[in-house]
């Protein structure tokens, strides 16, 4: 049975033909020791065919194509002119060695084409890889690696621009960005903590929060110079007037030593630094939100943003989130504990990143795994939503979050909760709802925009000197209550006549009846009219028979 080879390169489709693979018997070792030698390997493998790409759109067609596994046109005429014609019916004598088993098998559905793909198939296309400049005489050298550097760019830009998960990054970075920022606020904090005890080790005990302190240590510098003036703007930083008394007591009797003013500065300024940061961090929080209430609403809603971005950030996007099992999205970010607990035998982890969510602190100890398993199944559910859903709406996510406390009361206190189907009916009817207000909403607006051509046009007739609605009142100025007066006019006529045709059909409902006896009278009627016209007839003839005798 015959062998050819689908090879895509850069510059165009290729069809080869394998000759000899009997007595080697496709053993794979032999064809890999072949494959480095042109001389033995030109003598298994031989170019059949060679279709070049029109230009370099084209050739980033034929790849995309190529690796979403959809077979083109240009491909399909290639193969079809190329190779023995398949008779339905009949068995085939050839087979088609492919790369990726994706396009094989459309290309078997559409053709009837025998495709195969495997281990003995990617040696003998290394191969051709290999040699392929060799095997066209007419390819001068360097076209294609050239070729292949230009498609290469442009696929990848085109991956990049076109990437269904770019939005996604911005949250996978924020949130990164965003656990970084609190490693080292912290660690700064405890700086600025350590550096200023030496001076005011006090207030380190009245003031706990590390933002607070920093504020604080800023607007002191020097405790000797502190007194009762500086009271208020003590009570400004901290809220409190009796905190404020309590650290301008603490530094009249402090242990601390004194500072130069050059390390006073150097606190000062990285205090400073410090708020800055945590400035900042609190905005990027604020962009995070947004960016979450956008990308996945009902799992923002369901479990929070942070988590929910953390998940994102952990699965690689939401459509990878969207993809994994309710089971696995529990243990994510457990995978150590994991394995670790495969490899010992022990108890598997119940919970990863959802721990971080406040329904998993709020379950009892024994509940906590129970608790996991079924917002992990929520929040399965909500970002498939997210993912797959046409517009945003968090209404999904505060049904699940209503489902998870109602599950919460149930370990708690007993309270049956509602069946799932019922509260996804209810918020499906409530996401149907908004949609029709919002379409109820828009009717008014378009007809306010008529109002103002309307007006728009009036203003351009003044402009031009056109009779004002002065001179024609009854078609200008009065033309919208002419329009009312006539819909008002156009609705009674309406209304009566459908009480006329309801009036007709009562009456015809009435006289039914009567008219259908009248009818059979009629009936009876005629009848004895025809009987008698008949008994006439024979009279006549009787008579003029006795007058012709």
């Amino acid at each position: 049975m015959a062998l050819y080879l689908l090879y895509e390169s850069a510059s165009g489709y290729a069809l080869f033909l394998a000759h000899g693979l009997d007595e080697i018997g496709q053993n794979t070792e032999a064809v890999r020791n072949s494959v480095s030698d042109l001389n033995r390997f030109g003598k298994v493998v031989q170019l059949t065919a060679f279709h070049p790409f029109e230009s370099a759109l084209d050739a980033l067609n034929q790849c995309n194509a190529v690796s979403e596994g959809i077979m083109t046109d240009e491909l399909r005429s290639f193969l079809e002119l190329n190779l023995p014609k398949v008779k339905e019916g009949k068995k085939t004598k050839f087979r088609l060695g492919i790369t990726d088993t994706k396009i094989g098998s459309h290309i078997q559905e559409a053709t009837k084409i025998p495709c195969e793909s495997g281990e003995f198939i990617h040696e003998l296309l290394r191969g051709v890889r290999l040699h392929f400049d060799r095997f066209l005489k007419d390819l001068k050298p360097g076209d294609l690696e050239k070729a292949q550097l230009g498609l290469g760019h442009s696929y990848s830009r085109a991956k990049v621009k076109f990437n269904v998960n770019r939005v996604d990054n911005m949250v996978i970075q924020a949130i990164f960005l965003l656990d970084t920022l609190d490693k080292d606020i912290n660690s700064f904090s405890m700086r600025v903590r350590e550096w200023y005890s030496w001076h005011f080790p006090e207030l380190v005990k009245i003031v706990s929060d590390n933002y607070l302190y920093a504020k604080v240590a800023k607007y002191i510098e020097d405790k000797s110079k502190l007194s009762d003036d500086s009271i208020p703007g003590l009570t400004d930083i901290v809220g409190d007037e009796d905190r404020a008394k309590e650290i301008v007591d603490a530094a009249k009797a402090s242990m601390g030593q004194d500072l130069s003013p050059i390390d006073l500065i150097n606190v000062h300024q990285f205090a400073q630094r410090v708020m800055d940061l945590s400035d900042y961090r609190r905005k990027l929080y604020d962009y995070l939100v947004a960016k979450m209430s956008d990308i996945a609403p009902n799992l923002a809603s369901l479990i929070g943003e942070v988590v929910g971005a953390r998940l994102i950030s952990h699965a690689g996007s939401l459509t990878n989130l969207a993809k994994c099992p309710s089971s696995t999205l529990q243990i994510l970010g457990a995978e150590k504990a994991l394995f670790r607990a495969l490899k010992t035998r022990g108890n598997t982890p119940k919970y990863g990143l959802i721990f971080h969510s406040s329904f998993i602190g709020r379950a009892s100890a024994k509940n906590k795994g129970r608790m996991a398993r079924f917002l992990a199944n929520k929040c399965s559910i909500a970002s498939r939503i997210d993912c797959f859903a046409d517009s945003g709406t968090t209404v999904f996510g505060e049904k699940l979050r209503a489902q998870v406390e109602e599950r919460l009361e149930f370990y708690d206190k007993g309270v049956a909760p509602r069946k799932n189907i019922d509260v996804m009916k209810d918020a499906i009817e409530s996401v149907q709802n908004k949609g029709a207000e919002m379409e109820i909403e828009e009717v008014p607006t378009e007809a306010s925009g008529k109002k103002s051509k309307k007006k728009k046009s009036k203003a351009a007739a003044a402009e031009n000197g056109e009779p004002m609605a002065e001179d024609n009142p009854t078609a200008v100025s009065n033309g919208e209550a002419l329009e009312d007066s006539k819909s008002e006019k156009k609705k009674k006529k309406e209304k009566r006549r459908m009480d006329r045709e309801l009036e007709q059909q009562e009456g015809q409902n009435a006289l039914q009846n009567g008219t259908d006896k009248k009818k059979k009278k009629k009936s009876k009627n005629e009848d004895g009219g025809e009987l008698q016209s008949a008994g006439d007839g024979k009279r006549k003839k009787k008579s003029r028979s006795e007058d012709a005798d």
